[in-house]
């Protein structure tokens, strides 16, 4: 391994660097804060920055579904003063393909967030309520912006009007923004959204009938996130969440010649938020069958909040015929609520929005989906000062085969002509 010390920080790497300045390997051993892995891969293919919580990480050559399944008979030495940095959650990996990585040395994760959210129809509006009510020990001020001016004003009002008198809450204050300030923030959340079917319209998977319109909005606020040179979480919460992920990456990162110069969004800038529901929904109809009823214990979600799906019933007792079952109730949902004659939002604005959001800024477990390789995937992740962890897990073969088969259907979607 080599040493390095740049900007008063330790950084280390299997590699050469010629232009850093090496040092050894006990004055790395003496730092108590966090020390920087520097490795070299396809930026296009995987994250500018992200949390080591696992060794194998270090000796990654690239990304997938291998940021979910743990690597089994992984067998290299690692100083011991190392393990403990990864233990610890110390150590922050960082990909030198990326022109602008040194600038990661120094960003400063935020104690508390100031939030913007653009979009505040039924979706935004309720995630918004949610962040009001339960995100004061994290949100500082919520941020709104969106084209009715008159629905904007009478949130100002009614949502800084929540509050309960007696118990000292602290509240995070609304308030209305200019276009010219919604990316002065730690937290960009896009509720955005256009051509949403109506209730009448009979669509097996409403959600990718909103794709080409939302592209193209995502797009101009990921270009103006790059105009801005924005650093903080760029959240997507309008469907279909995963493939705007990946449509806000690429449309960030393209210069004026339209070509990718990676000088704009970081991928692990960018997260998905709509497994949140899949995994409440799975949750309310594994309570209604005797034979899913552990789903709540030992279940998990993956993929994307959409007909890809994949609803593990449980990670230690893996069965094929009930995770099928919870999988096609648990898509299937939305489709119940609107043949009550509504749109499902209100479960989804809360479950996948203000409570994933929250748990996000607080650097607790949830679902999201982050990059992974070349899409945007959904897991059980958390995100660290350090970066991104994503839980891993000893999968059976039957569930890795299911989770390829949904990573290579979400890397057919192109997201490239926004």
């Amino acid at each position: 391994m080599y040493f390095y010390k740049l900007k008063d920080k330790i950084l280390f790497s299997l590699l050469k660097y010629e232009d850093l300045t090496e040092i050894y390997e006990n004055e790395a051993k003496e730092s108590k804060d966090s020390i920087y892995y520097l490795n070299k891969l396809n930026p296009l293919k995987s994250r500018k920055k992200f949390c080591i919580y696992d060794s194998y990480l270090i000796f990654i050559k690239e990304e997938g579904i291998n940021l979910i399944h743990k690597k089994e008979n992984f067998d290299h030495e690692i100083p011991g003063w190392i393990l403990s940095k990864i233990k610890d959650r110390k150590i922050i990996g960082i990909n030198t393909n990326y022109p602008n990585w040194k600038s990661i040395l120094d960003y400063k994760h935020p104690t508390k967030w100031k939030v913007n959210i653009v979009g505040l129809g039924d979706v935004g509006s309720t995630l918004l309520i949610g962040l009001r009510l339960l995100g004061g020990d994290c949100i500082d001020n919520i941020g709104l912006y969106g084209l009715n001016k008159n629905s904007l004003q009478r949130l100002e009002y009614e949502v800084n009007q929540i509050i309960d008198p007696f118990n000292n809450q602290n509240y995070p204050y609304v308030n209305i923004l200019e276009e010219k300030d919604i990316f002065n923030c730690d937290m960009f959340i896009f509720c955005a959204s256009k051509s949403v079917p109506s209730i009448n319209e009979k669509i097996k998977d409403v959600r990718m009938i909103q794709f080409e319109e939302n592209s193209k909005i995502v797009s101009y606020y990921a270009k103006k996130a790059r105009e801005y040179d924005f650093k903080g979480v760029f959240a997507v919460v309008s469907d279909p969440v995963d493939p705007l992920c990946k449509v806000a990456f690429i449309s960030s990162n393209k210069n004026e010649n339209d070509n990718i110069d990676f000088n704009g969004l970081a991928p692990e800038q960018i997260r998905g938020y709509g497994l949140g529901v899949m995994n409440a929904r799975a949750i309310y109809y594994s309570k209604q069958n005797p034979k899913t009823y552990h789903y709540l214990k030992d279940g998990r979600a993956f993929g994307p909040h959409g007909k890809d799906l994949i609803i593990a019933d449980s990670i230690k007792n893996y069965n094929e015929d009930l995770s099928i079952y919870l999988t096609e109730k648990t898509v299937n949902a939305n489709i119940d609520v609107r043949n009550t004659g509504f749109k499902p939002y209100i479960a989804p604005a809360l479950s996948s929005g203000s409570l994933s959001i929250i748990a996000t800024l607080k650097g607790n477990w949830h679902y999201s989906s982050t990059y992974m390789g070349e899409v945007f995937m959904g897991a059980k992740n958390r995100l660290l000062p350090s970066g991104t962890e994503i839980e891993m897990l000893n999968l059976p073969k039957p569930l890795l085969e299911k989770l390829q088969s949904t990573y290579d259907k979400l890397n057919c979607i192109d997201c490239s002509k926004f």
